[in-house]
């Protein structure tokens, strides 16, 4: 697409008035890409066409990053294609990569007068499910390499029961990163729940609980755990350690274990519970 006064190319010369000066009066997306970029040749003609659309709702500054040193350098630039977007002088956004148009579209719409911030998915999940559930769907379907997409779509499945083999295999590669802690914890989950815990497995471990046998306690907490209520499951398994020390210190705290990594082991309630099981066991 040849420059226009919606796309035009910038070198440090006419950086100042073509990016700083420009993001005053509307948003520019500054694009660092080069001629021998695969990817680049991907995303540039999206964010031309997108130029084009919003006829002048943006500026879309093109920096070829072979005849660009200083640029690049500026922006700390690793990777080619690059994108930043700059409002009122200031770095407001970025991402690197050819991203998927629908992307590069919602990346374009955030920057624009008037733009209402979309929802977060995750603070639907509770209100409304299903639509998180479709939210995070498309996120991994664009894609499905993003460890957070995959940490995300598993926690919403696992918000009800029959989601576990598909989160598994979801969390499965996920290790280590900003999302490796979560997704431990999903793991977690999935594993109590391979315990039998529909309402006649929930039934028959009560009724075989006997005040006096500690080991009694902990099949009914592992139904307990399995079925989310993990409070009243560690309850049971403190009863059984006050009752029997040499059982608290074996399965008792081998589940305790378990139920903490599923909750979260520096949680709260695995702090409090943790302390407690110490008291009694050591």
């Amino acid at each position: 697409m040849a420059a226009s006064a919606w796309v035009v190319e910038v070198t440090a010369d006419t950086f100042q008035q073509e990016v700083v000066d420009k993001s005053r009066e509307v948003p520019v997306v500054v694009d660092f890409w080069a001629p021998w970029c695969g990817p680049c040749r991907t995303l540039t003609p999206i964010l031309e066409r997108l130029a084009a659309e919003k006829a002048g709702a943006f500026v879309l500054a093109k920096v070829n990053t072979d005849e660009e040193q200083e640029l690049p350098g500026a922006f700390e630039v690793n990777g080619i294609p690059a994108v930043f977007a700059i409002k009122d002088g200031q770095l407001v956004d970025k991402f690197e990569g050819a991203l998927p148009e629908a992307q590069v579209r919602q990346f374009i719409e955030k920057l624009l007068p008037g733009a209402v911030p979309a929802e977060d998915p995750r603070d639907a999940e509770a209100r409304d499910p299903a639509a998180a559930l479709f939210a995070y769907r498309e996120k991994f379907a664009a894609d499905p390499n993003d460890p957070a997409a995959r940490v995300a779509l598993a926690r919403v499945l696992l918000a009800k029961p029959g989601g576990e083999a598909e989160a598994a295999t979801l969390l499965a590669p996920v290790e280590g990163g900003a999302e490796g802690a979560e997704a431990e914890q999903l793991k977690a989950v999935i594993a109590l729940r391979e315990t039998p815990h529909a309402d006649a497995d929930l039934a028959a471990a009560r009724a075989e609980v006997k005040a006096d046998d500690a080991a009694s306690r902990v099949p009914l907490a592992a139904v307990l755990a399995a079925r989310g209520e993990y409070v009243p499951a560690m309850d049971e398994l403190i009863a059984a350690a006050e009752l029997d020390a040499a059982l608290g210190r074996g399965p008792v705290r081998e589940l305790m274990v378990r139920v903490f990594n599923a909750i979260g082991p520096r949680s709260p309630e695995a702090d409090d519970y943790r302390g407690r099981l110490r008291n009694l066991i050591y």
